[in-house]
Formats: C-alpha cells, sequence, structure tokens
C-alpha cells in the first residue's frame, strides 16, 4: 500500500476510539484487519504501531488542538475532523518521515474525502495555525 492509503486507514482506527471504550479497541482492530485483505504484514505492522503511538499521545495532542481552536475545543468538534487532526498533529510533530506541509495536505485530502463541506478548510486552518512557518528538526545521521 502507498503511504496515503495507510494514513487512511490509521485515520479509520482513530476515528473509532470516539465510538468504543479503551478496553474493546484490541478487538475493533483485530476486526479491522481482518477486513484488509490487500494489507501485507508490513502495511499492517504500520498502521497499528503509528495508530499505537498517537493513542499513547492524545492528550498532548489534544491540548496542542484546543490552543490553536477557538470555540472548537475537540470535546465539540466533529469526530472526523477531530481524528484527522490527531494524525496530522502527530505526524507534523513526531513523524521524522513525512514533512509538515505534507502532513497538512494529506490531513485536507482525508477531509475532503471524510467531512463535511467545511472540513478541509477547517482542518488546514488549525493546522495552519499549529505549524507556524515552523519545520521539524532533520533526522540526525547515523
Amino acid at each position: 500500500m502507498q503511504r496515503t492509503e495507510l494514513r487512511e486507514h490509521v485515520f479509520k482506527m482513530l476515528f473509532q476510539i470516539e465510538f468504543n471504550e479503551p478496553d474493546d479497541m484490541p478487538e475493533h482492530i483485530k476486526l479491522y484487519f481482518e477486513d484488509l485483505e490487500r494489507a501485507t504484514d508490513q502495511d499492517r505492522k504500520y498502521i497499528q504501531t503509528k495508530y499505537e503511538k498517537i493513542v499513547e499521545r492524545l492528550p498532548e495532542i489534544d491540548t496542542l488542538i484546543n490552543e490553536k481552536t477557538t470555540g472548537w475545543k475537540t470535546k465539540r468538534m466533529n469526530k472526523v475532523d477531530l481524528s484527522i487532526l490527531r494524525l496530522a498533529v502527530y505526524e507534523m510533530k513526531w513523524d521524522e518521515d513525512i514533512p509538515i506541509g505534507v502532513a497538512i495536505n494529506e490531513a485536507v485530502e482525508l477531509a475532503k474525502r471524510f467531512s463535511g463541506e467545511d472540513g478541509p478548510s477547517f482542518v488546514n486552518g488549525v493546522l495552519a495555525r499549529l505549524a507556524g512557518g515552523k519545520t521539524k528538526p532533520k533526522k540526525e545521521e547515523a
């Protein structure tokens, strides 16, 4: 799978946490993967690892989102947009393989596919405020 498709699966798994108890998520993930017939073992590992890393940082990610939104705190936010923002914020702040611009563009594309009419501009606006012209430090050469 290409990274865009992998990202979409991570988004779909993140979306599920809004409607399921944390203790039930391992079973939901297992069922989700059963339906991913085209996914290789490497694809499944990428999706699950990224999902788990995002879930570990949810309080921190939500704080960052709440700092950049006015009148739309995470508790009131459209759950599709919230899941997209969580994924993008993680990629922007902690995924060294994803440039900030790519994270924002991919988030907007997800919003175009899965959110409402105002979703893409909302997602873009929040992420643009979060980026604030900053870039991530480059990976150190080993």
